[in-house]
């Protein structure tokens, strides 16, 4: 019988983004506190929370323990969210474990949101399943986000910080960079990226009212690329870089920096289990080559102005005269940024809508990107994205580039 994991969680999502530890802490206090059971890496930042956690439930893996992993959001099945040693929860475990949350949440409370749900089933999964520590990724902000919860996690990273859901976290980066300090906890390691200077300044001070001892992260550097593999080296320790992009320098690094951590604490993390965890990770959708109807396609996220810039850095790598973008965004998201980031002259651009989410407008995003780059080609909008890849390919040989949301991405994976 095929498990519907939309309808056990679809009575919770009217209550949206609503953050707050309140209900979170109150739901796992009804579950048993499952979280004090957990050892955890903690991770935080803009763009790159994914990759990091990729890279480091990979080679964690292969040091020979029992990791989970908790990330957000999944491209085309909720399963993606809850992994053990790399493999997705099946759906059978995880509607089990939601019926147990859902039971757990008296009738007189305040209903918790379909992410705290979700976290708190996640938190149950990992302490019952007994892993030896687990990789979480916070799912928006830090402070008040739901896997917020744990006193005194073994590491607590941020990857990077731009401005992104300013709605929730406040207009200024350093209003951003406050919440996410929030998964900051007195006297526990601490792995920073490169921050811009409004941003790495609140965080500089979180720590040192912390008592945290930081790490602060420069980009890895690249020591050797084939037709087959890139290797980069951090700290002495070099290691294969399976995943595309400049910006994979620093996220890698970051987890190199985190392992190193755990190394000084008693973890037993050989070399040969860096090499072959970095080797061997995975992470979908992220400047990801992908076979359909026979071309190869490019497709990423660039859900945010910073992360559109990455995507533009690595195009521009591949030394492409004009790129046809088919594009969709979320109606939250800066629009306008993102544009500027990712188009030229004589590229073409098709907008379609993002599925089951709250989109922006085609029409209406055609003329924004047309008022930014009025020298494209061709800029058009179609109801669905496998009409405007049909259309992509059937019209240019040039580059195709997916891109503008995770949700669309996911989406068009799942066809």
């Amino acid at each position: 019988m095929t498990v519907d994991i939309d309808s056990l969680l679809q009575p919770f999502q009217r209550f949206g983004v609503h953050l707050g530890l309140e209900r979170i802490e109150q739901l796992l206090v009804n579950l048993g506190n499952p979280q004090r059971r957990v050892p955890i890496i903690h991770v935080a930042g803009t763009n790159g929370k994914g990759s990091v956690c990729a890279y480091l439930s990979s080679v964690l893996t292969q040091a020979g323990y029992r990791v989970g992993r908790y990330t957000s959001p999944h491209l085309v099945d909720w399963t993606e969210r809850i992994c053990i040693n790399e493999k997705p929860i099946t759906r059978e475990e995880l509607a089990k474990l939601l019926l147990h949350v859902q039971n757990a949440i008296p009738s007189q409370q305040e209903s918790p949101t379909q992410f705290e749900v979700f976290t708190a089933a996640a938190w149950l999964y990992f302490a019952e399943q007994q892993v030896d520590i687990a990789v979480v990724e916070v799912g928006l902000g830090g402070r008040l986000d739901a896997t917020n919860v744990c006193p005194m996690p073994l590491v607590s990273i941020i990857t990077s910080i731009s401005r992104e859901h300013w709605q929730q976290l406040g207009p200024t980066l350093a209003d951003i960079a406050r919440e996410k300090a929030g998964v900051l906890k007195p006297g526990c390691a601490a792995v920073v990226g490169p921050l811009p200077p409004e941003a790495k300044a609140v965080v500089q001070q979180r720590v040192e009212e912390l008592g945290c001892a930081a790490v602060w992260v420069k980009k890895a550097l690249e020591v050797q690329t084939t037709e087959i593999q890139r290797w980069a080296e951090y700290e002495g320790i070099k290691y294969p870089l399976p995943l595309l992009g400049e910006f994979q320098l620093v996220n890698s690094a970051l987890a190199i920096a985190a392992i190193q951590i755990l190394q000084k604490k008693g973890w037993k993390i050989s070399l040969a289990a860096i090499v072959k965890g970095m080797a061997k990770t995975q992470w979908l959708g992220r400047v990801q080559w992908y076979a359909w109807q026979g071309r190869e396609l490019l497709i990423d996220g660039a859900h945010n102005p910073a992360a559109a810039q990455v995507l533009r850095q690595f195009v521009d790598t591949l030394d492409v005269a004009s790129v046809t973008w088919v594009m969709g965004m979320l109606s939250t998201k800066d629009h306008g940024d993102i544009f500027k980031a990712l188009l030229r002259s004589h590229d073409r651009l098709f907008l379609v809508p993002v599925p089951d989410h709250s989109s922006a407008d085609p029409e209406q995003l055609a003329l924004l990107a047309q008022k930014i780059c009025p020298q494209l080609s061709e800029c058009s909008t179609y109801t669905d994205v496998e009409s405007a890849l049909t259309e992509a390919i059937a019209t240019s040989d040039n580059l195709i580039v997916l891109c503008g949301s995770l949700y669309l991405v996911g989406h068009f994976l799942s066809l």
